[in-house]
């Protein structure tokens, strides 16, 4: 598993059907070795704290192998690393169905822990110049996933990345998005929302929506 990229971007407004907006959703590769800290990297901010940033969600990592997907479906459409909004582009290394709830990687000098699906936004149809992309992108299953940083230190480009343990019991990244997608849910389906509710990586937000939607019951 490698880290093949480090995107990084600070908050520019755009427009968006006649209003301006204020996006870091365009992210760019940087060279060298980058400062991981709790919140972020050095050199990236989120622009709407109430959705996006936060320890749970310091970095969004992206599979590489996603980006030939991409190519496929959008072959009009450049494609340079970091265009869905990724910090960490990885080679070889977990997709959504591979990594769980808590699986604690090492990359460089530091030490992340993965937390949650990413859920794509409207600012995704920004960069994409289509506001269909954000249905897209969820439909596809190929959405990433985000980690919190549980050691700060040093990444760059090249870094290996190691996997150092997994939370007893866990849940897959795409079983999380799975349920959160879902339209219904059977007995199965409440028994795993219950299990996730357990997670001590997964935020207390997707534990609460767990609850909610474990105790709905049909009118």
């Amino acid at each position: 598993m490698k880290l093949i990229s480090v995107n990084c971007g600070l908050p520019r407004e755009v427009e968006c059907h006649g209003h301006r907006v204020t996006t870091s959703i365009y992210k760019e590769p940087v060279e060298g070795r980058v400062a991981l800290r709790k919140l972020n990297l050095d050199g990236d901010r989120q622009s709407d704290l109430k959705v996006h940033g936060g320890e749970h969600k310091a970095v969004y990592c992206y599979p590489a192998q996603h980006y030939a997907y991409w190519k496929e479906e959008l072959p009009e459409r450049d494609l340079p690393l970091g265009i869905f909004g990724e910090n960490f582009t990885i080679e070889d290394g977990p997709d959504e169905a591979s990594a769980y709830i808590g699986d604690r990687f090492s990359v460089g000098t530091a030490e992340v822990v993965v937390t949650q699906p990413r859920l794509p936004c409207y600012k995704l149809g920004i960069r994409f110049g289509a506001d269909e992309m954000v249905k897209w992108f969820l439909a596809s299953g190929k959405t990433g996933f985000y980690v919190a940083v549980a050691r700060e230190g040093e990444v760059g480009a090249g870094d290996a990345i190691a996997l150092l343990g997994r939370e007893q019991e866990s849940i897959s990244v795409s079983e999380i998005t799975r349920l959160y997608i879902a339209k219904e849910h059977g007995d199965e389906d409440r028994r795993m929302m219950e299990k996730a509710r357990e997670l001590s990586n997964l935020p207390d937000s997707w534990k609460q929506w767990l609850w909610e939607r474990a105790n709905r019951r049909k009118v």
